[in-house]
């Protein structure tokens, strides 16, 4: 079984986000950059059903600018056997990406396609989802649990009342959360593997995919900073405070 994984590359989650002076967007010039965490997740999670046998073919894919490369060496030197990059300067939006990746599925026919549920830049929660509905297959979002047998998948889900078991045939679909597991740690003899390891770099019109922005963002701004908190000189004083100054949120 070959397995295609989706990887973004993101501002680093140690990083405190700058908004650019222009508003136009996060500042990325000069600040670290890694691997979305719940693509990292993903990355994992397919390691492992190649390490119990299920898994023949890891293939990770990401779309974006070429140092995107970085990101999908980190992938290979986790244990993905070959990586493969859309290469485009147009800052791609979440239907843009279920395109190109629905390209490559067609391209590469895995019967597994595993992505995490949201990137920690837009969260939009939406790539997976949309991707499923051109390719016509089944999905399991949200995926804290996932074991494979007999071309089906049984996908544990995290959903607000708990959680939710579901059977989905495959070919398939899948999101993941952060419970789904640990990743490892990435070694430097894997590093040095991982160079020689085969990218593949392609555009999106070699693909016969329009990634035209649909959307435009307007303005970024920061959230306002909080007030400095205050002391009260009694219970009766903090009690006058909850009940004339402190907001009600409904």
């Amino acid at each position: 079984m070959k397995i295609l994984v989706a990887v973004k590359r993101v501002v680093d989650f140690n990083v405190k986000v700058r908004v650019r002076a222009d508003g136009s967007g996060v500042e990325t010039a000069n600040v670290k950059m890694s691997m979305n965490p719940f693509d990292e997740i993903a990355v994992e999670e397919s390691i492992r059903l190649k390490e119990a046998g299920i898994a023949t073919e890891i293939v990770v894919v990401s779309c974006g600018v070429q140092a995107c490369q970085e990101t999908l060496r980190t992938a290979l030197a986790l244990g993905a056997d070959r990586a493969i990059l859309v290469e485009t300067e147009v800052e791609l939006q979440p239907l843009a990406v279920a395109k190109l990746l629905r390209a490559i599925v067609q391209k590469e026919s895995p019967q597994l396609v595993i992505l995490g549920k949201q990137a920690i830049d837009d969260d939009c929660n939406q790539t997976g989802q949309m991707l499923a509905a051109l390719l016509g297959w089944s999905q399991g979002t949200f995926a804290s649990k996932v074991k494979i047998s007999d071309r089906k998948a049984e996908v544990t889900r995290e959903v607000d009342g708990g959680l939710e078991t579901i059977s989905i045939t495959m070919p398939a679909v899948v999101t993941t959360d952060l419970r789904l597991n640990e990743p490892r740690y990435v070694t430097l003899p894997n590093i040095m593997k991982a160079k020689k390891k085969h990218m593949e770099v392609l555009k999106p019109d070699a693909l016969g995919v329009d990634v035209t922005p649909r959307l435009k963002t307007l303005k970024v701004e920061e959230p306002p900073k909080r007030k400095a908190g205050a002391r009260v000189h009694d219970a009766r004083a903090l009690v006058a405070k909850l009940r004339n100054e402190a907001k009600v949120i409904a």
